[in-house]
Parts: structure tokens; C-alpha cells; sequence
């Protein structure tokens, strides 16, 4: 199969302007994480902007666990902990209460993780034909403390439907499943490389032409969840609870769960889509280190100099045009030590300054996905140009000969301004066992000048379950347009109207200029303004044009009337399809990120099945 041609083929029409695209790219079309306290990805660079610490200190009467050793002075009372963690809504997936209960808390987290990076990406499930793969990294012991392993005594329905829900190994053919696609499913179990190792094969995938649209991720969700930890000399866990990176008085990190996607494509398609673009994946490598003389489990500084370097040779990426490096950095002198060496081999002699940091400062180590907090971070220190402090760290750790290596602890918040005059970044994540990766990320490339809006009417939809998610979407997307004045009213309609799942309860509005539409928002609207769910008035199908998508303007002179353009969002509302496709062909509209679903988030949890 041909995959790219089909893609084309749903694509609506658009001549992407001349340029030349390096051919083994991939672009970073949408986001989505969840980390401590952090909801959504825009409070997680909030905090990292402004060197927030996300730890958590619990007092003794909020530790449910460890009675027997909560009173030893080696107790850590200190968790990154996920709000939310063991919330659902299952009614936007179709899946029964039952189900949901069944459903391991990573499974959960990484389905509802999977559906908001395509809505960041401005992409509806139901309107993907294509193949999409999808590539993530959970916790195997979580599924065990979660519940027990299914009894195979019987393979009948129940059995089965227990095995699916609690299997690590279905985390990933779940999300092709209850988001209603095809394509590759793997789960990958590479301990704390997971998100990396991902990442990396998505993008092999992707490149091959084996997939057209990618997902990739990790999920973690330490069971149970309040608690602390023993501190032992030497080992990675730190004495106080602080995560002190590259500093003397490092004595490691804390443990911390969380949840992050990319949506991955090859950049020249995605250029052609018009997809936003957070940062391009320029190099991917993974290796191990084996049998070698460093302790089993501990950075091999050679076998990570390699893969560092063999990721730079797979994007032709030159070390000196490398100036931010996101470390794996635990916090432990030894083991900080050992990576700056390591990235040091790599990035051999150069006469420029890198910059150097690490997310664990802020939120923690939060194993399968601890590389994703570090390539999310890194993804918008590209997006906004803005490199962002590395808390914790006020005295250098003399092991370390900063003022020997192209590396400058990033201390405070700053521009991002290369001299080499490109903004790229390293971000590497190790894992227990000898597991090494590193991802090379680039920031998006330039768009090419637009024309001004002309004013023309355009539709706005929102959909949802019922009138309450419909209250909410419209509130949310009220806000965010009026605190992004950048945002055009071409593109949010693109985004809306072809990138969200269409559900019962409908909204559509016809306005010219963005000050109608958050007119139209709000909550005193007029009714000449918003058609509405369950509005009396009929709209005479005869009048449009009937594609294979749907109903469309009967010519093209009826793509910008108002009147035309008013009856087709009335249809649309009375439950009629709409191809939105057509509506926007020809446009030079780009998918921008708006706000997701809210989902209607319950608690479950299982005692017995």
C-alpha cells in the first residue's frame, strides 16, 4: 500500500509553498502530558518557566502504606505525585463502568493521552484513514500491584476482557481500538528509556512508510500512590526529597508518575498538511552498554558517547549546533558526572556553549516516562525559543569540570539566541539495565508569509456527549482565544471543524472576525448568531451539494455567503453531515492547538473483579 499517496488523497487540496525539507525528518505535530502538578502540557511550561519544584511532602497521617518503616530516619516522605491518577471518563470512549474499574490506571491515563495529542494535532479519529501506529512504554509492575493477574483457568469473555484491560502489552492496541483506528501497535519495555525507545521506533516506522501517522509515549503511575520512599547511600533515591542535579550536595531524585504522547509525522508531509509544528525529530539512536567495567545499571560513559553520537550522525547534525542538552541527570554526583562525560566524548572539541539542564529538578524521575518530561521540555524550549532554569542548583559539583566541557548550567531563565544561528537540542534518558537513548530535536521551520484575512464568514463547530461539555468547550475556547491574539479566525475554524470528534450534542456559529466569534461564545449570546442543538429550524438538503463526506456548498461562490454558510451549520447541528474537507479546500488555513475535550473525569478503582 501506498501510503503517502492516500494520505495525499484525504488531504484537502493545498500546494505546499517551494522548500527544501531534509527527507529523514519527523515533526512533532501535537503534545499532550500529565505530570505532578501539572494537568495539561501549557501548567507543565508554565512551571518550568517559572522554576517551580511539583514534589510533594506528605504529612504521616497521608501515607496509607509502610507503618513498619514510616518511623526510620532513612524515610523519605516525598512522592511526585499525578492529581488525577486514578480518574476516568469512559463514556467518550464507549467503554462500561466495568471496563473502566478493570482498566490498570496506566491504561487509562495513556487512552485519554492518546485522544488529546490528536486533538492537539488537529486530527479526528473517525476522519484518519490511514495507518496510524502507536508506540508507548508502561510500568509492568503496576499492573501487578493494581490488581492480580487474571485467572486462566477459563478464556470466556470475562477473563478475556480482564486480560486486555490489565496486559502492559495491550496499552498500545487498546488506543488503536477504542480511538477507532489501525494501524502498528507496540509496547515497548525498555525501564526508563521507554518514552525514548518509542519515539524512536515510531519514527523508523514512519520513515519506511510503514505508517502515516504516529503516536508515541509513556505512562507511569507508581502504585500506591501516596507514599515515600527508603533512602540508601549511593543509590539514585535522594536524602531529602530535592532533586539537586550537577550540584555537590546532590543525593539523587525522587520518584514521580506522569504520562506523555508525541504525534509524530514525516515533515514534509506535515508541511504539506499545514499541521502545527512544535519541532522537527532530527536524529533518534538507542544501544546498550552491555558487558563493560562501569557497575551494572550505571551510565557506561562510552556506550552513551556512542549512542549520543550516533544520533547526531542520523540527523547530519553537527555537535556545535547542539546548545541545549536535556540530561538524564539524576541528581547523583556519580551518575551526573558520568553522563556530562559521556555527552562530553560526544560532543568532542567545539568553541561554542551548551546549555545544560534537567526536568528531574522540577517534578522527579518518573521512569518510562521520564524521557518524555525531558523531550516535552525540550520541545517548547524550541517552540518558544525560551530556555527555562534548572532548579536546586546552587553549588557545581567539583567532579564536574564545567569550565573543561562546552557545558553552562542553566541557571536562570533566558532567550534562546545561538550564535551558529539554529536552535537544536539533545535530550537523553537512560535506563537500569544499561539502556541508553538520545533524541535530537530541531525548532520548527519557518512558515512561509501569509496573506491577511480578508473578513470573509467562516462556520466555527463544537461538539460533545451533552450540554454541559458543550458549556465547557465553549468557555474554554472563549478564554483561549482572547489570550492568544496571535490566532487567526481561519485557522481556529480549520482546527475545529476538521480536527475534533463529532458527537451528539452540537454548537455552530457563522462569524467573520474573531471578536464575533468569542461574541458567539459567550454565554448571553443571541440566537441569530449560534444555531443550537434541537434548534426548530430545517435545512432543505436540496440545496447543497452532496459529496461522498457529506453535505457541501452547491458552488463555490457559496463557500464564503453568510446565508449559505448558516444553513449548512443548521444542518449540521440537526445531525447532518457536513464535509468540512471541501468547505476549507483550497484554503491556506493551519491546524493551531485549541483546547481539548474536557473530560468528565470519575474515580475508579478495583477491590475484586
Amino acid at each position: 500500500m501506498n501510503h503517502r499517496s492516500e494520505w495525499e488523497a484525504r488531504s484537502p487540496m493545498h500546494t505546499a509553498p517551494e522548500q527544501e525539507y531534509d527527507p529523514g525528518d519527523v515533526a512533532i505535530i501535537g503534545m499532550s502530558c500529565r505530570f505532578p502538578g501539572a494537568r495539561d502540557k501549557e501548567q507543565f511550561w508554565d512551571n518550568l518557566v517559572h522554576g517551580r519544584e511539583s514534589i510533594t511532602f506528605l504529612q504521616r497521617d497521608e501515607i496509607a502504606v509502610d507503618e513498619t518503616v514510616i518511623n526510620n530516619p532513612a524515610y523519605v516522605r516525598a512522592a511526585g505525585l499525578l492529581d488525577g491518577y486514578d480518574e476516568f471518563d469512559p463514556s467518550v470512549f464507549g467503554i462500561s463502568d466495568r471496563m473502566a474499574r478493570a482498566m490498570t490506571p496506566e491504561h487509562r491515563l495513556f487512552l485519554e493521552s492518546a485522544w488529546e495529542v490528536l486533538e492537539d494535532g488537529g486530527y479526528d479519529p473517525e476522519r484518519i484513514r490511514g495507518e496510524v501506529g502507536v508506540y508507548a512504554s508502561a510500568n509492568p509492575q503496576t499492573a501487578a500491584l493494581y490488581s492480580s493477574p487474571p485467572d486462566w483457568v477459563s478464556v470466556g469473555p470475562d477473563v478475556m476482557d480482564r486480560s486486555n484491560a490489565w496486559f502492559p502489552d495491550t496499552l498500545t492496541s487498546n488506543a488503536l481500538f477504542h480511538l477507532g483506528l489501525t494501524g502498528e501497535a507496540f509496547t515497548v519495555q525498555a525501564v526508563c528509556s521507554g518514552f525514548h525507545y518509542s519515539v524512536h521506533l515510531a519514527c523508523q516506522s514512519l520513515l519506511l512508510g510503514q505508517t502515516d501517522l504516529a503516536i508515541a509515549g509513556g505512562v507511569m503511575v507508581r502504585l500506591p500512590h501516596r507514599r515515600g520512599y527508603l533512602w540508601e547511600e549511593g543509590r539514585i533515591l535522594s536524602r531529602d526529597g530535592h532533586c539537586r542535579a550537577f550540584d555537590a550536595k546532590g543525593t539523587g531524585t525522587t520518584l514521580a508518575s506522569g504520562v506523555a504522547t508525541f504525534l509524530l509525522k514525516p515533515l514534509t508531509r506535515a508541511v504539506a498538511d499545514r499541521d502545527h509544528i512544535y519541532a522537527t525529530v532530527k536524529g533518534t539512536a538507542i544501544n546498550n552498554n552491555g558487558a563493560s567495567a562501569v557497575a551494572y545499571g550505571l551510565a557506561q560513559p562510552e556506550r552513551l558517547s556512542a549512542c549520543i553520537a550516533g544520533a547526531l550522525q542520523a540527523g547530519e547534525v553537527t555537535p556545535d549546533t547542539v546548545t541545549m542538552y536535556e540530561a538524564n541527570g539524576f541528581g547523583l554526583p556519580l551518575t551526573d558526572a558520568l553522563e556530562v562525560r559521556a555527552a562530553q566524548l560526544a560532543f568532542g572539541k567545539r568553541t561554542g556553549t551548551c546549555s545544560i539542564g534537567t526536568v528531574k529538578s522540577n517534578i522527579g524521575h518518573g521512569g518510562v516516562v521520564a524521557g518524555g518530561s525531558g523531550a516535552v521540555k525540550a520541545a517548547f524550549s524550541l517552540y518558544h525559543r525560551r530556555l527555562v532554569p534548572t532548579i536546586n542548583l546552587t553549588e557545581p559539583n567539583p567532579d564536574i569540570d564545567f569550565p573543561g566541557t562546552p557545558f553552562v548550567p542553566q541557571l536562570a531563565g533566558a532567550d534562546w539566541e545561538p550564535e551558529c544561528g539554529i536552535r537544536r537540542a539533545g535530550v537523553t534518558a537512560l535506563g537500569g539495565g544499561g539502556y541508553n537513548s538520545h533524541l535530537v530535536l530541531e525548532e520548527p521551520p519557518a512558515r512561509h508569509p501569509r496573506t491577511p484575512e480578508l473578513g470573509a464568514p467562516r462556520i466555527a463547530t463544537l461538539s460533545g456527549l451533552d450540554d454541559r461539555a458543550l458549556g465547557r468547550q465553549r468557555a474554554a475556547l472563549r478564554e483561549w482565544i482572547r489570550q492568544r491574539p496571535e490566532l487567526r479566525l481561519d485557522d481556529i475554524c480549520f482546527s475545529l471543524n476538521l480536527g475534533r470528534r463529532i458527537m451528539a450534542r452540537r454548537w455552530a456559529a457563522v462569524v467573520s472576525t474573531r471578536d464575533e466569534l468569542i461574541e458567539a461564545l459567550s454565554d448571553d449570546t443571541a440566537h441569530e448568531w449560534v444555531c443550537a442543538s434541537g434548534e426548530a429550524r430545517q435545512a432543505d438538503p436540496a440545496r447543497f451539494r452532496q459529496t461522498d463526506d457529506g453535505l457541501a456548498p452547491a458552488g463555490a461562490g457559496e463557500v464564503r455567503d453568510e446565508q449559505a454558510l448558516f444553513r449548512l451549520a443548521v444542518a449540521w447541528t440537526q445531525g447532518r453531515r457536513v464535509d468540512f474537507a471541501a468547505l476549507h479546500a483550497g484554503e491556506d488555513s493551519h491546524r493551531v492547538p485549541l483546547p481539548g475535550y474536557p473530560f468528565e473525569r470519575r474515580r475508579f478503582w478495583r477491590t475484586d473483579w
